[in-house]
């Protein structure tokens, strides 16, 4: 039950994320990668200084620290640039599509090989996601942007790879924001449209980046090692569905029976694949993970 409670703190974390770059982002307060910027910097900052209060060494081998740096880069990166022009539920779609694929197939090569009732959940989970985002109108559909978001999602989905091998979750993920912050800056310097900054953009990003990022990540990094590969990919299918309910509730906008239907599909998808006898890593695949 306890790892049930903090999954389910970190897929709030990861909605929020989501309902704060749309309100920073999609209402101009700011730029999309000055947004990740300030989120990584801010990140740094407040788990650097959890370090500090709790007297954790603030050391991690650089490789490992550049892995998942690099990986928490092009997610955020591909995720920034595709933004703009792409349709945010085919983003959505497009984004946890990529991280599923990526993180059951690294379950299959490691040889925790999906049951039947798993790969059904996990579909079923995707339709339901597919019903909840897919646009209602037609949309044209830029490869481009929609290349970038699938690289931002094999992005995550090496990040949340790499952290069932971590070590303490605190420090890995302070010393990944801390080597994301500098990869970032040359995109940041390059990116095109200028940049756009208000103090409510930077108080959402701070919020964004110490809070639902920072705490939100190092939580994610804690309980992965516990969680199979094809696991952790499904229950990230909850997230858009998250934020798409926390936005009509804040914005008061009716829930159609559309969200209601695609809600219960990825639901019901998560439990089936959940409820798997073999939905829990075993405590030597981490360590076997790393070894690789």
């Amino acid at each position: 039950m306890r790892l049930v409670f903090l999954t389910c703190i970190v897929m709030l974390a990861f909605a929020a994320n989501s309902v704060l770059g749309r309100a920073a982002i999609g209402n101009n307060l700011m730029d999309a990668t000055g947004f990740g910027l300030v989120r990584l910097l801010s990140g740094t900052a407040a788990l650097l200084l959890l370090c500090q209060i709790q007297r954790k060494l603030i050391v991690q081998p650089w490789q490992q620290s550049l892995a998942g740096a690099s990986a928490l880069t092009l997610y955020m990166v591909g995720f920034s640039l595709a933004y703009k022009d792409l349709d945010a539920g085919l983003g959505a779609l497009v984004l946890f599509g990529v991280v599923q694929i990526t993180m059951f197939a690294w379950g299959a090569f490691t040889g925790q090989r999906s049951t039947s009732v798993q790969l059904l959940g996990a579909a079923l989970a995707l339709i339901g996601l597919a019903y909840v985002v897919w646009p209602k109108e037609d949309v044209s559909v830029d490869l481009w942007a929609s290349g970038l978001m699938a690289l931002s999602g094999l992005g995550w989905g090496v990040y949340s790879l790499l952290g069932r091998g971590n070590g303490d979750p605190l420090v890995a993920t302070g010393m990944n924001f801390l080597w994301a912050s500098v990869l970032i800056l040359p995109i940041v310097y390059l990116a095109d449209g200028g940049q756009v900054v208000t103090f409510a953009g930077v108080v959402l990003a701070v919020i964004s980046g110490a809070l639902t990022s920072g705490l939100g990540y190092a939580l994610w990094y804690r309980v992965l090692p516990q969680l199979q590969p094809q696991v952790a990919a499904t229950i990230q299918l909850s997230v858009p569905v998250i934020a798409i309910l926390a936005g009509a509730t804040v914005l008061r906008e009716p829930i159609g029976f559309d969200l209601i239907l695609g809600s219960v599909l990825v639901l019901g998808g998560i439990a089936l694949v959940v409820r798997s006898p073999r939905a829990l890593a075993s405590p030597h695949t981490s360590s076997n993970e790393h070894a690789r």
